[in-house]
């Protein structure tokens, strides 16, 4: 790799470029993109569907009422779920006890061939197809202990946030809206998916066999934050073979472990631009061998592979095998690559400004502005072009598609998850707010004209 390689790509534009040159057989080194040239940039209005007067309408402010009031019970259901097994694959616990749900509030329930949980409220006809998409699963085993240990107003356990309180904001507002006779055109198509932790396979699947919607909202993402794109995320395992040994035969012979060690400081010696338009790499995972005594026979590592850039994201796959097939031929070691997922990227932040310009997004912001909800951290967006939830099968497909918050929480996919259970409050009253105002239809009330 030329020493001026830093020049020649200091605009992103370049950078595909450089990619492909590596591609065609380069010896493998790096590739680095010099930080970006600081520019000055011009606040841009984006068209909103939100009405303050709504919240003045009779049936809305007695819906918020009711929500409030009912909060406690709605805090009791979280806890509850959050205590049932929901491992990715085996959610067949939480997926008995919200089918039941649906079925008591009249929903039009189902459960297709994956497990997804479909519950339809019927519109009087002539308005958009909203699909409300909420995660039931978690990454934690079956086994794992989930109950919930309370302090004050936090909530600690494996799973309370991520993605169980947006579950039960997605019940809450369905027995809001049928207690105060919430009537809409468009029909509202609520979903409790599953395995979005290993791939947003619930998701997928659903938007796969059915009717295209007109707008998806994911509750699950960062309070106070809506994101509107997709972040492209690649698993791959990468399997060295050799036919093996026992030790006192070992010397001078290949040995997948050398190949190994050399494959993947190779991988971290490649250099690429860092999100949030860049990209991310993380081998997390490596097995094999079976005893002390003998070179093993397999040998494996993963590489979770994350751009929003579909473009990066496929060269940086490309490469990352070819690194690997070259140090697994170096040593003489077979190769086996197997692909676990490849969910695709949306865009970068410039080519999904279409996206941004969609009535959705600006809408779920100034809700959250009028309901005093802030992600709390400075500089934090409001809106932010990418994310890795259920709304990313949307993104990709062109649908109008967002993520949101179900409660201020942190350490996801932790142990000592916890999360803010007051704040699921006005989450919960963000979902019904954005709900009832594309229930009847998509109209720009302020900002710029939408881009169609």
């Amino acid at each position: 790799m030329p020493t001026n390689v830093s020049t020649a790509l200091k605009r992103t534009s370049r950078l595909c470029a450089s990619l492909a040159t590596l591609l065609v057989g380069a010896p493998v080194t790096a590739f680095v993109a010099a930080p970006l040239v600081a520019q000055t940039a011009q606040p841009t209005s984006y068209p909103s569907s939100w009405n303050a007067g709504l919240a003045e309408r009779a049936d809305v402010k007695s819906a918020m009422a009711m929500i409030e009031k009912n909060f406690p019970q709605q805090l009791e259901e979280w806890v509850k779920l959050t205590e049932m097994p929901a491992k990715s694959g085996q959610e067949q616990a939480r997926g008995t006890y919200i089918k039941a749900v649906f079925q008591k509030e009249k929903l039009r329930t189902s459960v297709d061939s994956i497990g997804n949980v479909i519950g339809v409220r019927k519109g009087t006809g002539g308005g958009p197809t909203i699909a409300i998409m909420a995660h039931m699963d978690v990454v934690f085993a079956n086994t794992t202990p989930k109950k919930v240990r309370r302090s004050g107003d936090t909530l600690f356990a494996p799973g309370v946030g991520d993605n169980t309180a947006s579950v039960a904001n997605m019940l809450a507002t369905i027995r809001t809206m049928n207690a105060t006779r919430f009537t809409h055109k468009g029909d509202i198509i609520f979903i409790a998916t599953v395995q979005e932790e290993v791939g947003l396979k619930g998701a997928a699947y659903w938007l796969e066999h059915n009717a295209r919607p007109d707008l998806l909202i994911a509750p699950d993402g960062a309070y106070g934050s809506v994101a509107y794109g997709a972040l492209g995320i690649y698993w791959t395992k990468y399997v060295l073979t050799s036919p093996g040994g026992h030790t006192l035969a070992s010397r001078g012979r290949a040995t997948p472990v050398r190949a190994l060690a050399e494959a993947i400081d190779r991988l971290y010696q490649i250099q690429f631009p860092a999100l949030p338009d860049g990209a991310v790499m993380n081998i997390g995972q490596i097995h094999g061998g079976e005893i002390f005594n003998a070179i093993p026979q397999e040998l494996s590592f993963t590489v979770d592979l994350r751009s929003p850039d579909p473009v990066l994201l496929d060269s940086l796959d490309k490469l990352i095998t070819r690194t690997t097939q070259e140090v697994a031929d170096k040593h003489k070691i077979g190769l086996r690559v197997e692909v676990d997922q490849k969910n695709q990227a949306g865009g970068t932040a410039k080519q999904l400004e279409p996206a941004r310009a969609h009535p959705l997004v600006q809408t779920a912001v100034d809700i959250n502005r009028f309901l005093g909800i802030s992600a709390g951290m400075p500089g934090a967006q409001e809106a932010v072009p990418t994310g890795a939830t259920d709304a990313n099968p949307g993104v990709v497909r062109k649908i109008p598609s967002i993520a949101i918050g179900g409660s201020r929480s942190s350490g996801a996919h932790q142990l000592t998850e916890y999360a803010l259970a007051p704040t699921a409050l006005p989450s919960t009253k963000l979902l019904y707010l954005l709900t009832a105002t594309f229930a009847d239809g998509v109209n720009v009330v302020s900002g710029a004209r939408a881009v169609p």
